[in-house]
């Protein structure tokens, strides 16, 4: 019995005890302790969240060219609504009353006990106007943000804007909650995580007329918004509205890159369009107007529109030659109007003949390339033409050709290069030969480049054999060195002692004499030899598209760029004058010859468009 009784001493003890522990906590929290005051007193206190101040966006000089300015997002909270006067509400705002019953039903759909948006993207002026009032309406606060402010209304397909974030990334993010806005497009998508911050918080307290009253425990539960990170880009500015002045009226785009670095120095994507439109309340009725409209001003055609290369592909039919040894600097073909092999005719324009390597680059022998392709697909090294073709894929594809290059820019697309699979299909295995195929050699076909792939191998040419991949942001503030990535040299599969020729040739297309066959002397400069090929690129919807491909000088190559404008004609029209232009504003600050900008920009494409497809 003694033993029993001790038993249910201990038990009464340790009851005992364990009911002091808890009246002791009890005490602390509810008494001592203000640890969880804020949970306990959500009726009087509100929480605004602190969204920080995007990071600068720079461009390589330091200009700048992306800043924040002062927005507000009125703000309700059905819990604490109660009567006010609805139509001196709306008077302020500037709404109308349906709206407001509508937002006010969506609130509550929402959360009768949290906070959401009523009022998006309010201005100063009418914040300044609602602050002095705000007390006349319980159940409303205003939430201060940024948004951004263009300096420029240029470069918008590089530098991109700010969205509201989807219900979908709300629901699978720690960070973002509903009415958040993140990078969308651009430079601001690519470097989201870089340029958002961190948020914060501030709590304060408020009186019943929903008044702040100042901030709770003096401020010992806020968290300070850490602002986002600078950023400076690798872009020239001035060449970047240059190129954009130069394509007004055209479609198309220029692609401009540093070749000892990589580094994009214009991006031009025409049709484009003011970043202005994408920011503040008509942001979605301006997206609708861009997204309806059939010149697609939203579609950046330097990284998503796919298109032949035309005979600027020949630079890389002769390297290709050069390096699996069945093309030589001296060998030479007659052209007597084109390639002929039985029935089959592949016209070329009038020029001087025979040619030779460097001189089929300079007058650009549609003739002279069919053979050199013809000798690529059937040379002796390999037991079989798709072993062949693969091995010339290979060779473009170490230039960056056919895969995406990961630039630092969303919606990049890869490019195209047909397969020996594709052909099977198409032909039925081992059914087809270099007749079938033969318009590869002058850069037609199933091909399909990007101006941006385009730009980057006239850069590895620039460099004889090795480019870096391309890419936008020059240096993160806070960071010594751009990505290890964009560092990184890629060799190509053709030796550097194969492009001197080719060089050659691009210097005689554009700098040599009159009447010797020169395809590209519109790309002359004054005291700079410009290097280039032009290319014509077949349009079956209306008149050809005009391409071109440069770089300069020859020797110290600091910029290389490919210009493609649609239903431009021949390249020597309109995109190697353009290409001259962009090299003498970036080289030389402007045109040697202002009739040549003059001519350029008083070219009006878009209605040569519009009767090709009425043609159609």
């Amino acid at each position: 019995m003694d033993t029993f009784a001790a038993r249910r001493n201990i038990i009464a003890f340790v009851i005992l005890l364990i009911a002091v522990i808890f009246l002791v906590k009890l005490f602390l929290i509810q008494v001592v302790s203000s640890d969880y005051t804020p949970a306990a007193t959500n009726n009087v206190v509100r929480r605004i969240t602190q969204y920080p101040a995007r990071g600068l966006i720079y461009d390589r000089n330091g200009e700048l060219l992306v800043y924040n300015q002062a927005a507000y997002d009125i703000m309700v909270n059905p819990q604490h609504l109660s009567h006010f006067d609805t139509t001196e509400f709306c008077r302020i705002l500037k709404i109308e009353r349906s709206y407001l019953e509508k937002k006010l039903q969506e609130a509550k759909n929402y959360s009768r006990y949290k906070p959401s948006i009523f009022l998006k993207l309010v201005s100063s002026e009418t914040y300044a106007r609602l602050q002095e009032k705000m007390y006349k309406f319980p159940g409303f606060f205003v939430q201060p943000r940024t948004v951004r402010k263009y300096k420029y209304d240029n470069a918008s397909h590089v530098l991109g804007y700010v969205g509201e974030v989807s219900d979908k990334l709300v629901d699978t993010s720690s960070y973002y909650k509903s009415g958040d806005y993140i990078g969308a497009s651009g430079l601001e998508k690519s470097y989201e995580g870089v340029l958002r911050g961190d948020k914060g918080v501030k709590i304060y307290l408020v009186d019943v007329h929903n008044r702040i009253k100042g901030s709770y425990n003096n401020g010992r539960y806020d968290e300070k918004a850490e602002v986002g990170t600078n950023i400076v880009s690798t872009l020239d500015i001035d060449l970047q509205r240059y190129g954009e002045k130069l394509m007004e009226n055209k479609i198309g785009s220029i692609v401009a890159i540093e070749p000892a670095t990589g580094e994009i120095l214009s991006l031009v994507s025409t049709p484009g369009y003011d970043p202005g439109l994408m920011v503040g309340r008509q942001r979605t009725r301006n997206y609708q107007n861009l997204q309806q409209d059939t010149l697609e001003p939203l579609f950046n055609r330097g990284l998503m529109a796919r298109y032949p290369p035309g005979s600027t592909f020949k630079v890389m039919n002769a390297l290709i030659g050069r390096q699996e040894g069945v093309l030589y600097p001296g060998t030479t073909y007659e052209c007597h109007g084109g390639f002929y092999a039985g029935n089959f005719h592949m016209g070329c324009h009038n020029h001087p003949s025979p040619v030779d390597l460097i001189e089929s680059i300079k007058v650009s022998c549609n003739n002279y390339y069919a053979h050199v392709f013809k000798r690529i697909l059937q040379d002796a090294e390999f037991e079989s033409i798709s072993k062949a073709f693969t091995n010339w894929k290979s060779h473009l594809q170490s230039f960056g050709l056919g895969d995406k290059l990961n630039i630092d820019l969303p919606s990049e697309v890869a490019g195209f290069l047909p397969t020996v699979d594709y052909y099977n299909k198409y032909y039925g295995k081992n059914r087809w030969g270099y007749l079938n195929v033969i318009s590869l050699a002058i850069g037609q076909g199933e091909l399909g480049i990007t101006p941006v792939q385009m730009a980057n191998t006239t850069s590895a040419i620039a460099n004889r054999g090795h480019f870096y991949t391309p890419h936008i942001v020059k240096r993160i503030e806070g960071e010594e060195t751009i990505q290890q990535r964009f560092q990184q040299k890629h060799e190509t599969m053709v030796d550097s002692v194969y492009f001197e020729e080719v060089i050659e040739g691009m210097d005689l297309a554009v700098n040599g004499e009159p009447g010797t066959g020169s395809t590209a002397r519109t790309a002359r400069v004054d005291s700079i030899t410009v290097c280039g090929k032009t290319g014509t690129a077949e349009n079956p919807h209306g008149k050809d598209h005009s391409i071109f491909i440069a770089f300069a000088p020859k020797d110290d190559p600091q910029i290389a760029l490919a210009v493609y404008i649609e239903n431009g004609g021949f390249g020597a029209t309109w995109a190697a004058p353009t290409a001259k232009l962009m090299i003498e504003k970036y080289l030389k600050g402007g045109p040697d010859i202002q009739w040549w900008e003059d001519y350029v920009t008083s070219a009006n494409l878009l209605n040569k468009k519009e009767e090709d497809e009425e043609e159609d």
